[in-house]
């Protein structure tokens, strides 16, 4: 794509593409997350995400200057998912996990997606939006501000890293899965004593345990070590 864009007011086509749909941008947006899940980053072109959605290359441009922009709304929308969906309770602690759940089951739904956006910082309505939210779940805490940040920080990253990482092990062929996860048992568990005696007394929690994500065993550490810090600071004031 170019740098060229047409300003959002005059962007909706006034008449259906051959296909017989009106493009609009959430159209685009949900079409070019399924390509990607479907063929993968190379899908983010625009000749096959204008075949997919029976209109003229060209017409994209009226919605995306590029492909990054494209790509920065794709991850916009992941977000606005995963809010879509939570409601906060009033309890700071159990609301952000559920949140932070709710955003690793969000990347391994989409998990091609889920790599592809990790790491970019969108500056879009739903980001803004879940910036805003969890800053005002910690300070309502009682965090103060650099503090409400530092955790803030912590948590997104801690869920987004996940995500990127599950969802890149989902990404894999059935097959490589398996055999992965067959190296615990096949391997370490067979680990003599004499040689790797830390291996071999834990081997059967190492074949248990390594076949599925640590994240919600890490979001209850990163938050129980908020909430004693919390603790500690309302204890001096």
């Amino acid at each position: 794509m170019s740098d060229r864009v047409v300003p959002a007011a005059a962007r909706r086509r006034r008449r259906p593409t051959k296909e017989g749909v009106v493009l609009s941008e959430e159209l685009i947006v949900a079409t070019a997350l399924r390509l990607i899940e479907e063929h993968g980053a190379e899908a983010l072109s625009v000749r096959r995400l204008g075949r997919a959605l029976g209109a003229d290359p060209s017409s994209l441009y009226r919605y995306f200057r590029h492909t990054d922009d494209l790509m920065l709304a794709i991850a916009d929308e992941l977000i606005g998912r995963t809010l879509r969906t939570w409601r906060p309770t009033g309890d700071w602690r159990a609301d952000l996990r559920d949140l932070g759940l709710r955003m690793h089951a969000g990347a391994l739904a989409h998990p091609r997606a889920a790599v592809l956006s990790s790491y970019r910082v969108t500056g879009r309505a739903h980001e803004i939006q879940a910036v805003e939210t969890i800053l005002g779940v910690l300070r309502e805490a009682g965090f103060p501000d650099p503090e409400a940040v530092r955790v803030y920080h912590a948590f997104v990253d801690q869920a987004l890293a996940f995500g990127a990482l599950d969802s890149a092990g989902t990404a894999l062929p059935k097959a490589a899965r398996d055999a992965e996860s067959a190296v615990w048992e096949a391997t370490y568990a067979r680990l003599p004593a004499d040689t790797h005696p830390h291996i071999a007394a834990t081997a059967r929690h190492l074949v248990a345990d390594m076949r599925r994500s640590s994240y919600p065993a890490a979001l209850d550490l990163l938050l129980g070590a908020a909430a004693a810090r919390l603790a500690e600071i309302q204890r001096r004031t």
